[in-house]
């Protein structure tokens, strides 16, 4: 193998550890300045709160359609097009001068969210099996700190009222990287995958989606208990009912049934659904409580943005990296099921220590280091988790259904959050009182319990001999297409006179 292709495939973990960081300070880069963009723009909470909407609602639609259209077209070219797409989105950011632009600006970096099944189905394919846990588990570890590392660069960058449009800069500036750096990394490869996007599926699984997480997201302000609120909900569940059942009896569905009721896969789901509360309720949670002012509240340190995310959250993410980097190694030592059982513990610990112990700063920074280990490790498992139960060629479309547990769980703690802290204020004043946080602690700490308890039950894999005979049908189609059967469980599949070289993970 020539000397520079060698060089690109070494690169490759690294690389793709960038563009999953993407998806993640996207996420997060204007949680903390929300307010500072209102009144920037001039605009009311409801209308900026949008931006968290819209992305949050284009995330969860597209995501599935672009994890199987990878899978079916090949990943490369699809991964390239969604960062082509965010950046676009930066960059209308960068120079927007209206809410409305704003929010279509934010619904292009919503696409990101797919970059993160894509490269797990890119590892997938590219690294030899005894390497690809270990680079799972720092790849989607990063995903975990990234966050993290979002709001960091916020406090840093719109510290005392400065220009928002500076996070869209800076997101335009990271995007571009890592468009280049995949476009040098990433190999080219064949198609391999077979079959056709499930249109039908796609626009229900989309439909269903909307209409749940939209009174999740709007709630606080609709009312919870009003028509349109309660109206949204019921029809989001009916259809995402109808879509399931379409999805049984379609000969090619966008997501097969298995991918969702496998004992296995369906548990790995609703881990992934609890570790996305439980990042949303450190990131928020600890973020508003330390910026309370002691004075006004009796607790709190009176924190501004840029001291809540370098003194408070920067040890975390600090925490988070490491935790990321040694996590392969534990998963390849202990598996990676008693990686997240462990890693649950160590984040009930985290909230616990919250609950009990937030009078000092280095009490709260304690707390934060624990739940972001916890993250961090549960994120670097649950790929893991997946690529055991699944085809490779259903790697991309899993890990986007594991990716949308993880959004709505991200935005049931978020809707929760809001309405608890909003719901028990001091009187005469609109802030929170301490046991309104200590209440989201001790939630997300039971929610971080409640997350590990189904894996006490799962003692096997539970795929079945017809998945099996699948299987060896699609290992065939690959034979007859490239003369050699890659192994399904994670090896690579090459083409005839192409070599493999091993990656460092």
């Amino acid at each position: 193998m020539a000397a520079g292709s060698t060089t690109a495939a070494r690169a490759l973990l690294p690389v793709m550890c960038f563009v999953v960081m993407i998806v993640a300070v996207l996420q997060t880069l204007v949680v903390p300045i929300v307010g500072t963009i209102g009144a920037q723009l001039d605009v009311g909470p409801t209308a900026v709160g949008w931006l968290l909407t819209a992305n949050l609602l284009a995330a969860a639609t597209a995501t599935p359609v672009l994890g199987r259209l990878a899978d079916i077209r090949g990943k490369r070219p699809v991964l390239l097009g969604v960062l082509v797409v965010v950046l676009l989105g930066s960059l209308i950011g960068a120079v927007s001068t209206s809410v409305g632009v704003l929010i279509f600006a934010r619904v292009l970096q919503g696409v990101s969210f797919a970059l993160f099944p894509i490269g797990i189905a890119v590892l997938r394919d590219e690294l030899p099996a005894e390497k690809l846990t270990g680079a799972m588990g720092i790849f989607s570890g990063t995903l975990g700190f990234g966050g993290c590392f979002g709001i960091v660069l916020t406090g840093v960058l719109v510290s005392d009222g400065a220009d928002f449009h500076r996070v869209f800069w800076l997101s335009s500036a990271i995007t571009a990287a890592g468009l280049v750096l995949a476009w040098i990394a990433i190999p080219r490869r064949p198609r391999a995958g077979t079959g056709s996007i499930d249109w039908i599926g796609a626009v229900g699984l989309a439909a269903g989606l909307v209409l749940v997480l939209l009174p999740l997201a709007e709630g606080g302000t609709w009312g919870w208990t009003s028509p349109v609120t309660i109206v949204s909900g019921v029809a989001g569940i009916l259809v995402l009912v109808g879509w399931f059942l379409y999805e049984r009896r379609t000969t090619d569905p966008l997501v097969a049934p298995r991918l969702l009721t496998n004992p296995p896969v369906l548990v790995t789901h609703l881990s992934a659904l609890v570790v996305g509360m439980s990042m949303f309720v450190m990131f928020l949670g600890s973020s508003y409580f330390v910026q309370t002012p002691r004075a006004v509240a009796g607790y709190g340190f009176g924190a501004t943005v840029l001291a809540a995310s370098t003194v408070y959250l920067l040890p975390g993410a600090i925490s988070g990296v490491l935790a990321s980097i040694a996590s392969g190694r534990l998963i390849h030592r202990f598996g990676s099921r008693a990686v997240l059982i462990a890693a649950s513990v160590v984040g009930v610990g985290g909230f616990v220590v919250f609950v009990f112990a937030h009078d000092r700063t280095w009490e709260v920074i304690a707390a934060i280091v624990l739940i972001n280990t916890y993250i961090s490790l549960a994120y670097a498992s649950l790929p893991s988790l997946l690529v055991a139960e699944v085809r490779q060629d259903e790697t991309g479309v899993a890990n986007s259904i594991n990716s949308i547990a993880r959004s709505v769980g991200s935005s049931v703690a978020s809707a929760l959050l809001a309405t608890l802290l909003a719901g028990i204020t001091i009187p005469g004043t609109d802030v929170p009182t301490e046991s309104a946080y200590v209440i989201a602690f001790v939630g997300a700490a039971a929610a971080a319990l409640a997350g590990l308890l189904p894996f006490f039950g799962i003692t096997r894999t539970t795929r079945t001999p017809s998945d099996e005979e699948e299987d060896e049908v699609h290992a065939t189609a690959l034979a007859a297409e490239w003369g050699t059967v890659g192994g399904l469980g994670g090896a690579n599949t090459s083409r005839p006179g192409e070599r493999t070289t091993p990656v460092s993970g």
